[in-house]
């Protein structure tokens, strides 16, 4: 495909619908089996809701709310948007009302798009009090409670108000421009108010070519990816649902983070994409199973992964016996690794926050591609990623096809390319401190090796500076801290002190055995204050600190008294740590931590 010529997204989409038409296109649970719709049936449900939207009053240029869970539903109302000239704004499920409200007022959107009667409880009263949004059109009926002080449509009865509609969706969308904003992607907000990063047909369209360019090694042939982060996640928005229509592929909708690993089975992917938090998980799953499997399947296990180990490294390290046993590991146990994972899957791609390299190494040592890339919401989003070819999992890999990088004098990573944003909406002065003569100043830190690969060291504004004019990256050593079976997260805290302290969250499965083999109840709450369980995690601690320099070491530490969740707004939406928000929250504990003797 020459994604140069192509106009937009909806034009795209609509192209592939006649190329592809009887191909299965959305996969969705119901009834407890997967069932799929194919690109011509999904081509003419969104014409039928774009006709409906327009029936509506939505004209070219207004601003549509989208509050849902990932289903096939989203995806049309989505192209159903942006059809019609329409601009998309896409919303967490995970939003607060006041969260909503926000983005409802300062997007000025006029219409808001919701799924289930939980999401429209949370939704309608933001509607209520938001300045323009006038009505609010729900996938799945709400309670007649619910909807009191504000206008509800049903998603058939739009359609039903389309079928008068006079004008064909494919000629409205073959008018719409490469350049002009088809979504906005609402920052998650590290640091405070989420921004409205206003991404165009062509800024994701020149991430689509660069994906396929990136991919095209894997030999894309009616791919099958399982769709897990959420569709309001630019990540995803552009790897797990526009990319994929670009080259033909299948799309599933996994049911959650707890029913991945059978989704993999049932789906059987052939790509998939996801952020660090899932290989972490999936990392411990599978060394608690082999460890609790014991035996000679946990020797063969750990020889699989240490020879792995050891030929990513360097593969002429290992000897000729040595290579005979790695060939036979991979019957023995790398295969039934692939298994778990549906058996044909060519490529995990990690994105969204940095992933530790020892995770990426143990799948990779068992045969399992994972390819780390790096992108932000600016670049819409993938600015880079590792390829087949050649994988530095320490690294970003080398920049997309069309994009460019260069490093800025303090070691800040600059970027240039039709990727780019078209600025922050409604905040100008941002958006010209963001994008300076044509290059996005990522607020990143990092190196360009000597193959073009990009090395990130850490957030610019992350970075702690200890009383000793130390720079010390915490994304490092939480890194590192994280990577012990009894530690789940961490935060480190330190700057302008003598020494790094740090937050840190046990691993449920080390609460449950401590306080079992302690005769004591398992609550967080409760052991965060006790000294015999503190003692116990700082083993974890000691071992983490010996693979790291004096400087990052972190010398005292105070345990949670619960995990970092969106719910109390210690991550956000896309699972990063809000640091400012666990310092608000410890602050006093942490400054304590500087006063003992």
């Amino acid at each position: 495909m020459d994604y140069k010529a192509v106009r937009n997204l909806a034009t795209l989409f609509f192209d592939q619908s006649e190329t592809y038409s009887d191909r299965p296109f959305l996969w969705a649970k119901h009834s407890g089996t997967y069932r799929s719709q194919s690109y011509a049936a999904v081509a003419a449900e969104v014409q039928r809701i774009a006709k409906g939207l327009r029936a509506l009053g939505i004209a070219k240029g207004d601003r549509v709310l989208l509050l849902s869970e990932n289903r096939p539903e989203w995806v049309i109302a989505e192209l159903a948007i942006i059809t019609i000239g329409g601009v998309a704004v896409p919303a967490y499920t995970t939003s607060t009302t006041d969260d909503i409200l926000y983005i409802l007022d300062h997007s000025g959107a006029s219409a808001a798009i919701v799924s289930t009667e939980n999401l429209a409880r949370k939704l309608l009263p933001a509607a209520r009090s938001a300045d323009a949004c006038e009505t609010v059109i729900s996938i799945d009926a709400p309670g007649a409670e619910t909807q009191a002080g504000v206008r509800v449509l049903g998603w058939d009865a739009i359609a039903e108000m389309g079928v008068k509609e006079a004008g064909d969706p494919v000629e409205w969308a073959a008018s719409l421009k490469r350049d002009e904003v088809c979504c906005f992607i609402y920052t998650s907000g590290t640091g405070g108010r989420p921004k409205g990063v206003m991404l165009t047909h062509g800024s994701l369209l020149a991430n689509c070519e660069g994906a396929h360019d990136l991919l095209r090694d894997c030999g894309l042939d009616n791919e099958v990816f399982l769709s897990l982060l959420p569709l309001s996640h630019s990540y995803e928005h552009l790897c797990g649902l526009h990319f994929p229509i670009s080259i033909g592929a299948q799309i599933y909708y996994a049911e959650g983070p707890e029913k991945v690993a059978q989704n993999l089975s049932e789906a059987r992917p052939t790509i998939m994409t996801a952020v660090p938090r899932l290989y972490e998980v999936l990392h411990d799953r599978i060394s608690r199973g082999v460890e609790a499997k014991g035996g000679l399947s946990a020797k063969l296990f750990r020889r699989a992964v240490a020879l792995g180990r050891k030929s990513y490294k360097d593969p002429r390290s290992l000897t000729l016996l040595e290579r005979a046993e790695n060939a036979l590991l991979d019957t023995l146990v790398r295969r039934k690794v692939s298994g778990r994972f549906g058996g044909r899957l060519k490529a995990f791609v990690s994105g969204g926050a940095a992933l530790n390299p020892d995770i990426g190494t143990f799948f990779l040592s068992l045969g399992v591609t994972v390819l780390q890339g790096y992108g932000q919401t600016e670049a819409s989003p993938v600015v880079s990623c590792n390829r087949n070819g050649l994988i530095k999992i320490h690294s970003v890999g080398p920049p997309l096809k069309g994009v460019e990088v260069k490093i800025a004098a303090d070691g800040e990573i600059l970027i240039r390319g039709e990727l780019l944003m078209k600025g922050y909406w409604l905040d100008p002065d941002t958006t010209a401190q963001t994008i300076v003569d044509g290059w996005l100043h990522t607020g990143d830190i990092g190196k360009i090796d000597e193959d073009g690969y990009i090395v990130i060291t850490d957030r610019k504004k992350d970075i702690i500076v200890n009383s000793g004019g130390d720079n010390i990256a915490p994304a490092k050593v939480e890194g590192e801290l994280t990577i012990e079976p009894e530690i789940s997260q961490a935060m480190t805290y330190g700057d302008k002190r003598p020494y790094l302290v740090a937050v840190l969250v046990p691993e449920q499965s080390f609460i449950e055995e401590w306080a079992k083999s302690s005769g004591v109840e398992a609550n967080l709450a409760d052991l965060s204050e006790n000294e015999a369980f503190g003692k116990a995690l700082g083993g974890a601690l000691e071992r983490a600190n010996a693979r790291m320099s004096q400087i990052e070491k972190v010398r005292r530490f105070v345990i949670a008294s619960e995990p970092f969740t969106t719910e109390n707004a210690m991550m956000t939406p896309t699972l990063k740590v809000r640091r400012h928000k666990i310092r608000e929250t410890y602050w006093e504990r942490l400054d304590g931590l500087y006063a003992r003797n």
